[in-house]
C-alpha cells in the first residue's frame, strides 16, 4: 500500500507541476472509439483501463484496456434517444439515463458489461425532463427533473437503479421563474459521501446550487456567482471532493457569448460560493478534482481544459480541444468525453 501511494503521489506531482516546457504539461491522449458522429455528455470512469460513455443516437460505449478498444454495449431499441449521464459501478455494472421530455426520459442498468440492459424507469409525466443521476453507494442514488409545479422533482432508488419512486417535495425550495438544470455533463447532480447531494441550475435570474444532507428529501439554496439571467447561462457541473470542499463551472454555452465568470468554489457544502480569482477563459459544462489532491482540479468544455492547483482560486488552460465532461478515478485515471465521438485519457 506504501509504494502504491508513494508512486500515485509521484504521478500526480508530475501531473499539477508548473511545465518547464510545453511539452511536459499534462496531455489528453485521444483514444480511437470507431465513432464520429457521437457526441458523448455521459461518462463514468471506473479506473484507468475501465470507462463507459453515452451519447446520442443511442450509443453507449465500453473500454476495459485503457481505450485501445471499444465495445458498442446499447441497450436495445435506444437508437432514438439522448444518453446524457452513465454512472458505472465496475466493468460490467452501470445505470444509463437518456433525457428529454415525456418518456425520452428512461433509466436503464446492465448487470452484464452492456450485453443486457433493463429499463427500470420511463417517465410519464409530460412535465417532467431529467437530466443527471448520482449514486451515494452501489445501491443508493438520486435523480433530478426540471421543476414540476414548481419545483426540482427527484427520483431515488435504493437498490442500484433497478427501482426508482418519487420523493415528496415538501423539502424542495420553490424554483425560480425559468430555472432548470442542465443535462450537459451528467453533473448537474453529484454526491459525496454516503448522504450529502448538490444540484446545480441556470436559467433564473440567479445561478443556483441546492444542497441536501439527507439524501434529497430535504435542501437548502445558496446563489452562486456564476452568471445567469438568460436559459443559456449558469451552473452546469459540480464538484466535492469531500462534502465541504466543491466547485462550481459553468456560464454561457454559445459559443459567440463570453462567460467572465464560469468558476466558482465553496469550503462550507455550498452555502456560500466565492468566485475564482482567474477563472476559465470561457464557458466550462464539466470538472473533477484529481484523485489524492485537496488543491488540484480540471475543468472541460467546448473551448479546452483549464488546471487548478489551489483549489479553484485561479486556473490556466492546459489543452484546447473540445470536451464535455471529465471523471477521475483514485488510480489517476482522469478521462474526457465530448463531440466527433472523442475520448482521451489524461497522460503526462
Amino acid at each position: 500500500m506504501a509504494l502504491a501511494g508513494a508512486v500515485c503521489a509521484a504521478a500526480l506531482a508530475a501531473l499539477t507541476a508548473v511545465p518547464a516546457q510545453a511539452h511536459q504539461r499534462p496531455q489528453w491522449d485521444v483514444k480511437d472509439t470507431g465513432v464520429s458522429d457521437v457526441r458523448f455528455r455521459g461518462l463514468a470512469a471506473v479506473s484507468r483501463h475501465t470507462a463507459w460513455v453515452a451519447g446520442t443516437g443511442g450509443t453507449v460505449l465500453r473500454t476495459t484496456d485503457g481505450g485501445d478498444t471499444w465495445r458498442d454495449v446499447p441497450p436495445p431499441g435506444a437508437g432514438e434517444l439522448e444518453f446524457r449521464d452513465i454512472e458505472a459501478f465496475d466493468a460490467r455494472r452501470a445505470v444509463a439515463l437518456s433525457i428529454g421530455e415525456g418518456e425520452a426520459s428512461r433509466v436503464y442498468r446492465t448487470d452484464d458489461g452492456g450485453a443486457t440492459w433493463t429499463e427500470s424507469f420511463r417517465n410519464t409525466d409530460a412535465r417532467a425532463f431529467y437530466d443527471c443521476l448520482t449514486f451515494f453507494d452501489r445501491r443508493h442514488g438520486l435523480a433530478m427533473s426540471d421543476p414540476v409545479d414548481g419545483k426540482f422533482r427527484i427520483l431515488s432508488t435504493s437498490d442500484g437503479g433497478r427501482s426508482w419512486k418519487v420523493l415528496p417535495d415538501a423539502g424542495m425550495p420553490a424554483a425560480q421563474p425559468g430555472e432548470a438544470g442542465f443535462a450537459a455533463s451528467g453533473q448537474c447532480l453529484v454526491s459525496a459521501g454516503p448522504r450529502d447531494v448538490w444540484l446545480a441550475t441556470g436559467g433564473a435570474a440567479h445561478a443556483r446550487v441546492l444542497h441536501s444532507a439527507d439524501r434529497g428529501l430535504t435542501w437548502t439554496a445558496a446563489d452562486a456567482p456564476i452568471p445567469a439571467g438568460d436559459p443559456a447561462r449558469g451552473v452546469f457541473a459540480l464538484a466535492f471532493r469531500d462534502r465541504a470542499h466543491g466547485l462550481a463551472v459553468g456560464g454561457d454555452y454559445r459559443p459567440e457569448q463570453a462567460s467572465p465568470r464560469a468558476a466558482a468554489r465553496t469550503a462550507d457544502a455550498g452555502r456560500t460560493w466565492r468566485p475564482a480569482d482567474r477563472p476559465p477563459p470561457a464557458y466550462r459544462s464539466g470538472v473533477a478534482w484529481l484523485p489524492h489532491s485537496r488543491t488540484a482540479a480540471l475543468a472541460v468544455g467546448p473551448a479546452g481544459t483549464d488546471l487548478t492547483t489551489d483549489g479553484g482560486r485561479t486556473w490556466r488552460t492546459v489543452d484546447t480541444g473540445s470536451y464535455d465532461t471529465v471523471d477521475c478515478t483514485p488510480d489517476l485515471g482522469c478521462w474526457a468525453a465530448g463531440e466527433q465521438g472523442r475520448v482521451a485519457r489524461l497522460e503526462r
